[in-house]
């Protein structure tokens, strides 16, 4: 083992990198999303950082004369102080300075920079100053640095993969960041040579510290969110449940990222989330509907008030997250038992694309926060949802848009794919006390066929039928596969 322990340790630094990269997304995402702009920012911030410390490293390997190690186990142990950090700067730093801006971007280059640019910074320094440990000849220097980025970058991979497919969904953000600052510590360790009785004391006092910090931060977290009953990370995203009371109501939340996914009247048991009552317009438009399709569960309030109101009529359920059906069981009572109730794990596009299966009505509520997978608002995929429905059947989706001004484009996107494939389209407001260039809630109707009105409904729903936009009209071109612009 001494002998390749650099090694190991370059190996080690690799993934240990790529951990908190994938890290770094799960502690901002609750504060600034996880768009395609965020993750972009957390990766172009974390590269940036790591070309400072390739840059740094090499400096100073020139001047490690004596070629020792102590220079890299010096670099791991402050390495392993940093990234200790960060469940206390979650709390002190990022939360208090997203509540600051809305400019979630500006928000997100600072808090990725001051959270996780010291540890990608550091654990970048270790590959170049490994190079001139290894090989201070200059025959062969050039296999030798081939050599150590070689098991750099397969640690990096190694890393990519064991903390997406293994770590996260089962130990959690906070666990991993524990164990990654402990793992550098005995890296640290293990490459300081010169280990004497007062070095153990001081080695001992630093792990402790580590293990303080990390404990500590949450604490501080615990402290900071008190309403906050579970926080879990699962493949796909950080979920939080939450109970929130006021006026005299408590509700059970669920958060996912910056977006409030569902919430349920703790007492009463009813979804709390006024749009999800316009997907009960399906009725209305096809009287002789039956079976339904949601895309998108998270806690499953709107099936849960399908399955207590039409005991006749049936509903599956696509949702690609494992943990969010059961959290839905154990947190907001999903009875999955319920004959008439069908859950399906996978990706809502996947299950358009392959299913035989006909549906009466379709309704999309895939958002993830203020972000809607682009896959499901195509041409393409909207088009193999207007197959699987049986004649006179609708597809309702649910979109977060102005109707009007600079936040309309979705919307108008939207409505005009709609057009293009569907026979006739409706466009609802949830709430008309926001104004057109608001960005809110928006209900989407596609209709198959004629329209078959159930005129026993209308009286029930005509609070919901009121507010329909009858004058909506868009110039944006349709959105394809190809041409996306909206979306995360």
């Amino acid at each position: 083992m001494k002998k390749y322990k650099l090694e190991i340790t370059v190996f080690l630094s690799g993934a240990l990198t790529m951990m908190l990269e994938l890290i770094a997304a799960r502690v901002l995402s609750p504060y600034v999303g996880s768009s395609n702009l965020i993750w972009t920012t957390i990766i172009g911030i974390m590269l940036i950082c790591m070309s400072l410390g390739y840059w740094f490293g090499g400096k100073i390997a020139d001047k490690n004369k004596e070629n020792d190690t102590r220079i890299l186990s010096n670099f791991l142990l402050i390495s392993a102080i940093a990234t200790s950090l960060i469940p206390i700067l979650e709390v002190e730093f990022i939360d208090g300075l997203s509540s600051l801006s809305d400019n979630l971007v500006l928000v997100a280059i600072i808090c990725a920079t001051v959270t996780f640019g010291a540890p990608s910074f550091v654990l970048a320094t270790v590959s170049p100053i490994a190079v001139k440990i290894k090989n201070n000849s200059l025959d062969n220097i050039g296999s030798t640095s081939g050599k150590i980025s070689s098991l750099s970058t397969i640690g990096s991979i190694f890393g990519t993969f064991f903390a997406g497919f293994v770590l996260i969904p089962n130990f959690g953000v906070r666990n991993i960041i524990l164990g990654c600052s402990i793992l550098l510590w005995a890296l640290s360790v293990y490459l300081f040579n010169k280990k004497k009785k007062k070095n153990w004391f001081l080695i001992i006092v630093i792990l402790i510290i580590i293990i303080g910090l990390n404990m500590l931060g949450k604490f501080i977290f615990n402290i900071a969110n008190p309403d906050i009953i579970r926080d879990v990370d699962s493949e796909y995203s950080r979920i939080w449940v939450k109970e929130i009371s006021g006026n005299e109501i408590s509700y059970k939340t669920l958060q996912v990222d910056t977006g409030l996914e569902s919430y349920i009247n703790q007492e009463t048991g009813e979804m709390g989330a006024q749009y999800l009552y316009f997907y009960d317009l399906f009725e209305y438009y096809d009287k002789d509907a039956k079976d339904t399709l949601m895309i998108g569960g998270a806690a499953y309030t709107y099936p849960m008030h399908y399955l207590r109101k039409y005991d006749n009529k049936t509903i599956d359920v696509v949702e690609i997250d494992n943990t969010m059906t059961r959290i839905a069981e154990e947190e907001f009572g999903l009875d999955n038992d319920n004959p008439n109730l069908g859950l399906i794990t996978q990706d809502g596009r996947s299950y358009l694309n392959y299913t035989e299966k006909k549906y009466d009505s379709i309704f999309i509520d895939a958002f993830k926060g203020l972000n809607a997978p682009f896959e499901l608002t195509t041409y393409e995929s909207l088009q193999r949802a207007y197959n699987i429905l049986n004649e006179n059947g609708t597809v309702i989706t649910n979109i977060i848009s102005s109707i009007d001004g600079d936040e309309s484009d979705f919307i108008k996107y939207e409505y005009s794919t709609y057009k293009a494939v569907f026979d006739d389209v409706k466009v609802y407001q949830v709430n008309t006390d926001y104004g057109y260039d608001q960005e809110q809630n928006l209900i989407l109707v596609g209709i198959k066929g004629n329209l078959e009105i159930n005129d026993d409904k209308e009286k029930e729903y005509s609070n919901l039928l009121a507010n329909e936009i009858k004058d909506f009209t868009s110039d944006k071109p349709i959105v394809t596969d190809n041409y996306a612009p909206i979306g995360d």
